[in-house]
C-alpha cells in the first residue's frame, strides 16, 4: 500500500528536510507540500491524503487551529520549533509530535506508529468489545458488560490479572492483563509503565520521572521514558 502525504510549514528548509525523509521511504508517496494551511486547504478538497505533516505555529492560522476545523481529517504527524505545544497534539489524537530540526531515526519512529494503526488482524478478547467508532468499549465486571467511554478514562493499573480502570469519579477492576487491554485503546493512550497506561489528553503536569494526572502522580519507568518523553520534552 502506497501512503499519500502532505506537508504543510511556512518554512522552506523545514519542509526540505521532511521532503527528503519521505524519499527515503518506498510505501508513501508526498503529494506535495505548502508554506501554509490555507493554500493546503484547496489540495486536501482534491486529493485523498493519508498523513499530514502539519506545522503547528505557522502565520495567519496555526496547524492546531487548522486541523481542527477539517471535516475529513487524516492522520496528522505535528512539528514544530516549540516544546510546549505537546498537549495540543495530544488533544487533537495525533500520531506523534516531532521537534524541529527532525532526525530521520525519530521521523521513522513517527511513521512506524502510524503505520502500526493501519495494521489488520488486530484481536478483540472475549472480555472487550470495541465499538465501531472507537469511543467507547464494553468490558465485563460481575457478569454485566459495563460501556466505558474512552474520554471518561484517566488512567489504567495493573494489577497482577487485573485491570483497574481509573474514572473521574469511579473506577472498574475488571479481570485482564494490562498489554491485552492496551491493544484495544486507540493512540490517546500511552504506555509509560508496565503496570500503568495513561490518557494523554488528562495530562496536566509532567516530570521526567512521572506524570500527573488530577494531583495523581504516576511513574514512568525507564523502558517506557521515550513512550512519554519523547513528545513531552
Amino acid at each position: 500500500m502506497i501512503y499519500k502525504c502532505l506537508i504543510i510549514d511556512d518554512e522552506e528548509l523545514a519542509r526540505e528536510l521532511i521532503e527528503t525523509h519521505i524519499s527515503q521511504l518506498t510505501d508513501f508517496e508526498l503529494v506535495t507540500s505548502c508554506a501554509s494551511a490555507i493554500e493546503a486547504s484547496s489540495i486536501l478538497q482534491q486529493e485523498t491524503i493519508d498523513l499530514l505533516f502539519l506545522d503547528i505555529e505557522m502565520p495567519v492560522l496555526k496547524g492546531t487551529d487548522f486541523f481542527k476545523n477539517l471535516l475529513q481529517k487524516p492522520k496528522v504527524i505535528f512539528t514544530t520549533a516549540y516544546r510546549d505545544y505537546a498537549l495540543d497534539g495530544f488533544e487533537l489524537n495525533a500520531v506523534d509530535y516531532l521537534l524541529k530540526p527532525i532526525t530521520f531515526s525519530r521521523f521513522f519512529k513517527a511513521i512506524e506508529k502510524f503505520k502500526s494503526m493501519h495494521s489488520t488482524g488486530k484481536q478483540t478478547s472475549i472480555n472487550i468489545s470495541p465499538s465501531t467508532t472507537n469511543d467507547y468499549i464494553f468490558v465485563t465486571k460481575n457478569r454485566k458488560k459495563i460501556k466505558i467511554i474512552f474520554t471518561d478514562i484517566l488512567y489504567i493499573e495493573s494489577l497482577k490479572d487485573y485491570v483497574k480502570i481509573h474514572l473521574e469519579n469511579e473506577f472498574h477492576t475488571v479481570k485482564f492483563s494490562i498489554s491485552a487491554f492496551e491493544k484495544e485503546l486507540d493512540n490517546r493512550f500511552v504506555r509509560i509503565h508496565r503496570s500503568y497506561i495513561v490518557n494523554r489528553n488528562k495530562i496536566t503536569a509532567y516530570t521526567k520521572n512521572d506524570v500527573e494526572i488530577n494531583a495523581i502522580e504516576i511513574p514512568i519507568s525507564d523502558n517506557y521514558k521515550e513512550n512519554i518523553l519523547d513528545i513531552l520534552k
